[in-house]
């Protein structure tokens, strides 16, 4: 059974940084397009980045263009978000996905595996 695992969430400060890891069990990320997610209390779940496969291929939401960045590395199974400038509207539980049959962008219903998610606070 595959299993997704975020990490690397917590508390940090306005224009501060985090990283999230995505890893996985069960399974080779490589062969999934993998996105991260995020859910603020009282809000839809919104799609924040997602990378490809099959050439690495990135997309980002409008509101995180430009200060996070995804990026994978299937010797270690794991894709990455590296999260620069944050702001306290970056605030939520972040969840990864993998999805095989991904047409673009980061929808949610083309994924099908989901981690636990991980709390990410950004506050003064």
């Amino acid at each position: 059974q595959v299993q997704l695992v975020e990490s690397g969430g917590g508390l940090a400060q306005p224009g501060g940084s985090l990283r999230l890891s995505c890893t996985a069990s069960g399974s080779t990320l490589e062969y999934y397009d993998i996105a991260w997610f995020r859910q603020a209390p009282g809000k839809e779940r919104e799609g924040v980045s997602r990378i490809s496969k099959s050439d690495g291929t990135t997309y980002y939401a409008d509101s995180v263009k430009g200060r996070f960045t995804i990026s994978r590395d299937n010797a270690k199974n794991t894709v990455y978000l590296q999260m620069n400038s944050l702001k306290p509207e970056d605030t939520g539980v972040y969840y990864c996905a993998a999805g095989i049959l991904v047409l673009g962008g980061a929808v949610a219903s083309e994924y099908d595996l989901w981690g636990q998610g991980t709390q990410v606070t950004v506050s003064s």
